[in-house]
Formats: C-alpha cells, structure tokens, sequence
C-alpha cells in the first residue's frame, strides 16, 4: 500500500512540478512583455541582484548556460537598454564587469515586488518547517537543474 500512495504522489507531484514550471515560464514572459524586454533578460536582471558582486561575460555565460556569444550579446541589449554597464575591475584592469544600474533596473524590481506579494501570500499558510522543506527541495532542484544542463550541453545533439 504505501509503495502505492508514494507512487501515487510522485505522479501528482510530476504534474504539478510541470505545470508550475509552465506557468512560470509562461509568467516570466508575461513580465518581460510588460517591461518590452526579452524573457532571459528578465531572468539573467534577477541573476545579476543576486550575485554577491559584479560579473564578467564569462562567468555570465557559465551562470545562464550560455555562450559567450550569447552572453556578450546579452549585456550588450541591456547596456543599450541602460540596465547594465561595463566597468574595468579595479583589481585586473583586464577583466570587464557587469554591473547592474540600480536606477534602470528598479524598475524591473517595482514590477517583481507589486507581483511579489501575491507570492508572499501563499506561502502564509505554511509552517516554518514547511518552508524549511520547499526551501531546501528548490536549492536540490536547482543544483540538479544546472547538473542536467552540463550533461544535455557535454551530449550530441539529436538528428
């Protein structure tokens, strides 16, 4: 029987798990609609605030899991759009870091923050070690995320 019910929950949780992650995609691309900015800009502004300090292309590319092309190409929409700038890094003048514009990119966050507390909301009704349990299952799913991208990216592509 309980072989049953956690079979059982492992295929609500796989559709509820790909649901939601449609909805959000499908919500990300509402916002960067909104905004008039492309959805992985939306996503790699909100990588970007969260990083402890500036980045280079480089590890913009390893982040997003894109190219360097791409992630070149990337900053250069967002700098023309005066969301990002590049700056020298004072300990390598070699090296170019991307740095936010917090005046530009606030107003990305006004739209995230009025959103945000309808998210806020429904997770009230959870008790702080149900909280404790999606957190860490998110941090587990995100690792696991980036680990299957290495993986698909190290693989040829199907004919």
């Amino acid at each position: 029987m309980a072989a049953t019910r956690r079979a059982r929950l492992y295929e609500e949780l796989s559709m509820a798990s790909r649901r939601y992650l449609a909805a959000y995609v499908l919500f990300n691309q509402a916002i960067a609609e909104h905004l008039g900015l492309h959805p992985t800009d939306v996503q790699f502004l909100s990588l970007l605030s969260a990083a402890p300090a500036p980045l280079t292309v480089k590890e913009i590319a390893e982040m997003t899991g894109l190219t360097t092309g791409s992630a070149t190409r990337l900053v250069d929409r967002l700098e023309r759009g005066g969301y990002v700038k590049r700056t020298p890094d004072q300990d390598d003048r070699r090296r170019v870091l991307v740095t936010q514009v917090p005046a530009r990119v606030d107003r990305v966050t006004a739209v995230w923050d009025d959103l945000g507390q309808s998210w806020q909301a429904i997770l009230d009704d959870h008790t702080e070690e149900e909280l404790e349990v999606i957190t860490r299952h998110m941090g587990r799913a995100h690792d696991l995320s980036h680990a299957q991208m290495r993986r698909l990216r190290s693989q040829p592509k199907p004919d």
